[in-house]
């Protein structure tokens, strides 16, 4: 996983509350279980004027021009601006994996969907809670003005705006360091390899008949 330190990105407001999982990926989508491919197809059906489906290209489909998404003040952010209750509905992972491939490396909202919420950080995106006040100001700033950036600073936990200003955010301590050090669940996990691998070699001692390979049923 890509390690989140300091991002300093073209902003993408999604001027919406109550944004669920089926409107970031659609359902059609889910039938892939690999991480990656899925960015052409976030937001799917806001994007398109027809049906988008598993396997197909995306080049030469109807464009809805009212997207954000298609519009090219936003092309290339990596910051997306949101309302209350971001990733609502069913639990895909698939829905982080989106914003991802995409290039979506932070979301900024009053509120997520808890589970959403918890699978950004795994798949090494930051979903960040600003109060509603302050993400209505930065929405309209967003609108008002072609190139409207941000910088998050994640070690500092604080939102910078382009003319200095800075919006603190809280973020838990240990979802904080596995952003900044690029650690997944895989790679909490191998950061114990040599204890794991001194656990192996003691049960070979103590149990080797759990190793041995088995020869087939009837051989």
């Amino acid at each position: 996983m890509e390690p989140f330190k300091e991002l300093t990105s073209l902003v993408i407001p999604i001027d919406r509350a109550n944004v669920d999982t089926d409107a970031i990926i659609p359902k059609q989508f889910l039938k892939s279980i690999h991480r990656t491919g899925f960015g052409p197809n976030l937001f799917d059906e806001w994007r398109y004027q027809d049906r988008g489906e598993p396997g197909q290209s995306c080049a030469g489909r109807p464009l809805n021009p009212d997207c954000v998404l298609n519009q090219a003040r936003y092309q290339g952010g990596a910051v997306l601006l949101a309302r209350d209750n971001f990733g609502c509905g069913s639990s895909r992972e698939h829905a982080p994996w989106a914003l991802l491939d995409y290039g979506i490396r932070a979301i900024i909202a009053p509120s997520f969907a808890d589970i959403f919420f918890n699978n950004c950080f795994k798949n090494g995106i930051l979903p960040l809670i600003l109060a509603g006040s302050i993400v209505d100001r930065l929405l309209r700033e967003t609108q008002a003005t072609v190139g409207y950036a941000l910088t998050i600073d994640l070690e500092a936990q604080i939102v910078t705006t382009s003319d200095g200003e800075g919006f603190p955010f809280e973020v838990d301590p240990f979802r904080r360091h596995c952003l900044l050090n690029g650690l997944d669940d895989i790679g909490l996990t191998l950061q114990h390899l040599p204890d794991i691998e001194l656990y192996e070699q003691r049960r070979r001692q103590e149990a080797p008949w759990a190793f041995l390979m088995r020869s087939p049923q009837g051989a």
